[in-house]
């Protein structure tokens, strides 16, 4: 039997192709098959969208997260920043204060002389075998009837001595008139009483905790070109009874003020006081203040409170 023949049916009909086999032919069939194909185009299409409207959604999901944890972290960054600043400007205004304590300029020094200048005298006198000795006053309190100094004893030694030589107290090439009224040889200390010159300015007294060890010590002299001068040096020690120091005191210094960067009185300036038994050398020791106010003068309640 031929090929031809085998594609024939049983009528001497053609058999049908694959395509006839499943395209419709009539046009009822075909719409049909054009509406099914629509739906499932349409369920197509739906199912697509519902995929990327959840793509979508995940995806704003995770930018808002990013968002969120980006403005947490810039935040915290803010916060560690404005910490980090804070603690550095702290440690620069420690450092700055060290340095104004350790490098005072030549402006610091004219401050705090300008700061004590009227209160300060030069003191010239005497001494045992007729020459001269000198050293420094200060104002240490007043009021209305009459001030009071304090010095060195080591300077107006010879005239607790009766008779003595005379004592000369001068500011800025003014004299004023004073009585020596009680002394202390062991701690170096002389009061000086001026009757004619009542509410001369004191010089502001520190509390003792305002120096320690390392900090800047200023020592002042009644004797200068402009009227007075200022020397500067380290505290190398404190105690109860003297603060230990390494500012160069000349003879005309002692008896003077020794003053705080802030320009506060905390000591007197000494070459003889020596709190251990023997002479000082390279480092001379600082009276402090309420030594004089036990010692040789009974001091107002708010130089000793």
């Amino acid at each position: 039997m031929s090929e031809s023949s085998q594609n024939q049916s049983a009528y001497g009909v053609d058999a049908p192709t694959f395509w006839q086999r499943i395209l419709p032919e009539t046009i009822l069939g075909l719409a049909s098959l054009l509406f099914f194909m629509s739906i499932a185009a349409a369920f197509s299409g739906a199912a697509l969208f519902a995929y990327y409207r959840f793509e979508l959604d995940e995806t704003r999901e995770r930018v808002v997260k990013v968002e969120s944890s980006i403005a947490e972290q810039v935040e915290a960054g803010t916060q560690i920043i404005e910490r980090d600043t804070a603690e550095a400007t702290a440690e620069i205004d420690a450092l700055l204060d060290e340095l104004e304590q350790f490098a005072a300029s030549g402006q610091t020094l004219d401050e705090l002389i300008e700061g004590v200048g009227e209160s300060v005298f030069l003191v010239s006198t005497l001494d045992e075998n007729g020459q001269a000795s000198v050293g420094t006053a200060f104002v240490l309190f007043s009021d209305s009837e009459r001030s009071f100094l304090v010095t060195s004893y080591t300077t107006v030694r010879a005239a607790t001595a009766s008779p003595g030589p005379a004592l000369t107290v001068r500011n800025d090439g003014s004299e004023i008139s004073v009585s020596l009224s009680s002394w202390d040889p062991a701690r170096d200390l002389a009061l000086l009483v001026a009757e004619d010159a009542p509410n001369l300015p004191p010089i502001e007294v520190a509390d003792a905790s305002a120096i320690s060890t390392g900090d800047r010590l200023f020592a002042v002299s009644g004797l200068g070109g402009e009227g007075t001068s200022i020397v500067q040096g380290t505290v190398t020690d404190v105690a109860a009874n003297a603060i230990a120091h390494d500012v160069p005191v000349g003879i005309q210094f002692q008896g003077g003020p020794m003053l705080t960067s802030s320009g506060q009185l905390i000591a007197i300036s000494s070459r003889a006081y020596a709190p251990l038994g023997f002479a000082p050398d390279a480092v001379f020791f600082g009276i402090p203040v309420r030594e004089a106010c036990v010692e040789i003068v009974q001091c107002p309640a708010s130089l000793t409170g």
